[in-house]
């Protein structure tokens, strides 16, 4: 093992106060919240179980230290889906995100915040 990867291996949590593993070197059951996502999991109300650490040369003022916090997926539990009500509420807000107070049409995108109408109007506006 490397002196870099070395400086970060702590699996007992004695020098950072929580377990600590080198980047890729952290035990299969612990992942990300991002991975845990994609599993269709969220950590269900348990606490960061361990990190993984790793220099970054990109992130120099902050001390050159990137964390990204890891989960148990032993104690992850389903991710929760959404009613019918905040569905509907949903697509009511994007239908509003994306409809022209102008011309009062859908754009078919969401308006750019900017500009406040959609292109065409915009550009005649400009025009």
């Amino acid at each position: 093992m490397s002196r870099i990867r070395a400086r970060f291996w702590d699996p007992a949590g004695a020098r950072y106060g929580v377990p600590t593993y080198p980047w890729r070197m952290a035990p299969p059951h612990l992942l990300t919240m991002r991975q845990l996502a994609a599993e269709g999991l969220r950590p269900g109300g348990q606490g960061v179980q361990a990190q993984v650490l790793w220099a970054s040369r990109r992130y120099r003022a902050r001390g050159g230290v990137r964390a990204a916090y890891l989960y148990d997926v032993r104690f992850a539990l389903p991710k929760r889906t959404a009613t019918p009500a905040q569905r509907a509420a949903l697509a009511k807000a994007n239908a509003a995100r994306r409809t022209c107070p102008v011309c009062e049409r859908d754009a078919g995108y969401v308006l750019p915040r900017h500009l406040g109408t959609c292109l065409d109007c915009a550009q005649e506006a400009a025009a």
